[in-house]
């Protein structure tokens, strides 16, 4: 498929959608975003910038959920024109999807909202690239019910993104077959490195995570042939309002990006193993 122009898929080149768990300054998203921008054009990969104006699934109601929608699209869109970078963002039931779709270049749906057909279709029939995530109650193959539900509309530029399956007691698995399994759907398939180290509800009122298993994680994605990644990174992830202990940090990113790239690259350079059984 197309995305912000550019063929992703298990054969092109690895491309990466990341930022801060959620919009805080504009100063700070632009620095987070112009950051990557440069990464992208000196080691060769599609960048989009991520930032959510709403997270409406906090572990708790006094949590930091974002800037809302109207100040939000407004950061967006600047980043959009300062940085020049395409832009994805979260939606939920609620959200006025068109409105949305009117400033962003992907809309991503959370993943515990992955089995609501009407907000599926709804996201959808907006005709935007869609980031549908897993839900972590959710085996691989029943994904392709999600999808079938997305493609109802005529929209075909569907990609699915694992963020880890949840067992209960704080903590989330990631299943590095489920990847194969759901690239069977044709769909490109993300790997949510950051939100599979979550801790959800670790901290009582709000997650945590264990942000050093974050690169062992993504080399193992890559390893087994993902389309693209998705990362949230902060300049300061121990100041973040959101999310900061599953955030890589920003000084950070290049020698993990170089590391990836390189994975990447030697990855698709002949064809998977596994297809050919």
């Amino acid at each position: 498929m197309k995305l912000c122009n550019v063929d992703v898929g298990p054969d092109q080149p690895l491309f990466l959608l990341a930022g801060p768990d959620t919009l805080e300054s504009l100063d700070m998203c632009v620095e987070v975003a112009g950051h990557l921008k440069a990464l992208s054009e000196e080691l060769g990969f599609l960048y989009v910038f991520k930032g959510s104006f709403d997270k409406a699934n906090r572990s708790s109601h006094t949590s930091y959920r974002g800037p809302g929608m109207e100040e939000g699209l407004r950061m967006l869109a600047e980043i959009q024109s300062q940085v020049g970078v395409p832009v994805v963002t979260d939606v939920h039931e609620d959200t006025p999807i068109e409105e949305v779709a009117s400033v962003v270049d992907v809309i991503q749906t959370p993943a515990f909202l992955c089995r609501q057909t009407n907000f599926i279709q709804r996201v959808a029939a907006a005709g935007k690239p869609v980031n549908l995530k897993k839900g972590q109650f959710m085996s691989p193959w029943e994904m392709g019910n999600v999808v079938a539900k997305a493609k109802t509309t005529g929209n075909e530029q569907i990609m699915l993104c694992e963020r880890g399956f949840s067992f209960g007691y704080n903590n989330l698995v990631s299943d590095m077959r489920g990847l194969a399994a759901m690239r069977e759907t044709g769909c490109p398939v993300v790997f949510d490195c950051t939100h599979s180290v979550q801790l959800p509800g670790g901290q009582g009122s709000a997650s945590g995570g264990q942000r050093e298993f974050i690169p062992v994680l993504a080399r193992a994605a890559v390893g087994a042939g993902v389309a693209g990644l998705f990362m949230e990174t902060h300049p300061k992830p121990d100041e973040a309002l959101c999310d900061g202990p599953n955030s890589w940090p920003l000084a950070h990113a290049r020698e993990l990006l170089e590391t990836l790239i390189r994975l990447d690259r030697a990855v698709k350079a002949q064809p998977y193993a596994e297809d050919q059984l």
